[in-house]
């Protein structure tokens, strides 16, 4: 897997996690939509931490800085 999240993006993802969960652990919602709220936190935090997102790949996108490599 090669990287395809920037430090914005992993950072973002990150803060989003931590809001959904704190939703969900403090009753905010309930039900079905706690359930995928859930799901979605977990999602984040995982591709935050392997700075891999496979959504990205068939859009071709990567939020990684571009470095400048001069041949």
């Amino acid at each position: 897997m090669k990287k395809n999240m920037g430090s914005a993006d992993r950072i973002i993802r990150t803060l989003l996690a931590i809001v959904l969960g704190a939703l969900v652990l403090t009753g905010e919602v309930t039900g079905t939509l706690a359930i995928i709220l859930g799901i979605v936190a977990v999602a984040f935090l995982a591709t935050s931490t392997i700075s891999f997102c496979p959504m990205y790949l068939p859009l071709k996108i990567s939020t990684m800085k571009k470095t400048g490599k001069v041949g």
